[in-house]
């Protein structure tokens, strides 16, 4: 008598497949978090690039008038003055530098290049209209704080958060919250 032979039937076991998807989970996950870091690199590196425009821009202007652009009105305070760039007079600084506003850049002067951003992210907003300037927003959705020595004593301080730090020999300093959106943590955005 003969003895049938028994075949495995083809395909994998329930642990084969198992194993295959935990290993696929384990490397996508690794790949996400190496893709996130890239790209809040990435956005850093921009932001670092608008903060250090609008410095230029501020050089630019002070050569050009032998000022600061400082909105009518706002009085010099030791260690320099605050403005943010989504209010107020920092969003009347930055009308100024590109030229949107007539009465301190009577040329018109365009000395701020950066990106035109969209939902208050990534670049200067412009109103529907696109005559005047908005905000200026970092990649990570928050504004610049653009700290001026309105005194003109070269020396300012700047404030983000809890710390302080004198900048001898500076008119002019630039930081944002960076992606955390918390001011005064590593990963801020800075100029000094």
């Amino acid at each position: 008598m003969k003895t049938p032979i028994r075949h495995r039937a083809s395909g994998f076991t329930l642990i084969e497949l198992l194993v295959v998807i935990a290993i696929i989970a384990v490397l996508a996950s690794v790949g996400f978090v190496a893709g996130t870091k890239a790209l809040n690199s990435a956005k850093k590196v921009k932001a670092q690039s608008i903060a250090s425009s609008i410095i230029t821009a501020v050089d630019g202007f002070q050569n050009e008038y032998g000022s600061l652009p400082v909105p009518s009105g706002t009085s010099g305070k030791e260690g320099g003055s605050l403005f943010q760039t989504d209010r107020g007079d920092g969003v009347e600084i930055l009308n100024i530098l590109v030229g949107k506003e007539d009465e301190i850049n009577t040329r018109k002067l365009r000395l701020l290049q950066v990106p035109e951003g969209k939902a208050k992210k990534n670049g200067i907003i412009y109103n529907s209209q696109g005559t005047e300037v908005t905000g200026l927003y970092d990649p990570f959705g928050n504004p610049f704080y653009i700290v001026l020595d309105t005194n003109y004593e070269e020396r300012i301080r700047v404030q983000p958060a809890n710390t302080e730090t004198i900048l001898n020999g500076r008119k002019v300093a630039v930081y944002s919250a960076g992606a955390d959106k918390k001011l005064g943590t590593p990963d801020d955005v800075k100029t000094w």
